[in-house]
């Protein structure tokens, strides 16, 4: 791996992917000048007291349609082979030995509302020293909000740096703040529709509604035999 280069990380457990995930993750890679953005499905989110309703492998093959063609995302199955809950430090370490990057060249990127609950996660503080952190504005949560609601974090938080200055600078990692409209929509709202049969038009990829129409998932009546959970060895 080049070694200017600057990897952007959206995790979560995109149940369904949707188009809020994308607008995510195409605002960061802008905001901050990232080669590319990697999604990456939990295969057993940790901070969840229900599991998905859809499988990894399905929630995998998902984030893979929802990124072909866009051009700088990409999706990876890194966690569906780990055991135990997804943990974003765990998932960090993983992807930065994998990928052959320094801290500074991963930039691991999330809703400002899933961001303010940081300091619940595993390993925080220490967390935040395994790559640079990227929170992106959701509709009602503006990033502005962190600074008074992370006060021992507000040191951290910056706005988004020119390519040049990342490459510069030699301080520790940073918090980058990106104010960016992002689709109102959440994986809830979209499996409400679904059980309620409504359509999904403007909130997810087509190519997502035909596999959750073709698999039978979130209650949905399959079009034809499920094969996904096939996928990597499964049954």
């Amino acid at each position: 791996m080049n070694e200017a280069a600057r990897i952007g990380i959206l995790g979560g457990t995109l149940d369904p992917i949707h188009f809020g995930h994308l607008d995510t993750a195409l605002a960061a890679r802008e905001a901050l000048a990232l080669d590319s953005v990697i999604i990456v499905p939990a295969r057993i989110p940790p901070h969840r007291t229900e599991q998905p309703l859809a499988s990894p492998f399905h929630r995998f093959a998902m984030a893979a349609l929802a990124v072909n063609g866009v051009e700088g995302l990409s999706a990876s199955d890194i966690e569906l082979s780990s055991p135990g809950p997804s943990y974003t430090a765990d998932t960090l370490e993983r992807m930065r030995s994998s990928l052959g990057l320094a801290a500074s060249q991963i930039f691991f990127i999330t809703g400002a509302d899933a961001f303010a609950d940081i300091e619940t996660w595993k390993r925080y503080p220490q967390v935040l020293d395994l790559a640079e952190f990227v929170a992106v504005s959701r509709p009602g949560v503006p990033v502005a909000a962190l600074r008074r609601q992370l006060p021992a974090l507000k040191p951290r938080m910056r706005l988004p740096l020119r390519r040049s200055d990342l490459q510069t600078r030699g301080e520790r990692t940073s918090i980058f703040l990106v104010d960016a409209p992002t689709l109102d929509v959440s994986s809830t709202e979209i499996r409400r529709r679904l059980l309620a049969g409504l359509p999904l038009n403007g909130l997810v990829p087509p190519a997502i509604e035909h596999h959750i129409q073709q698999h039978g998932l979130y209650g949905r009546q399959p079009l034809t035999p499920s094969t996904a959970d096939h996928l990597h060895g499964q049954n």
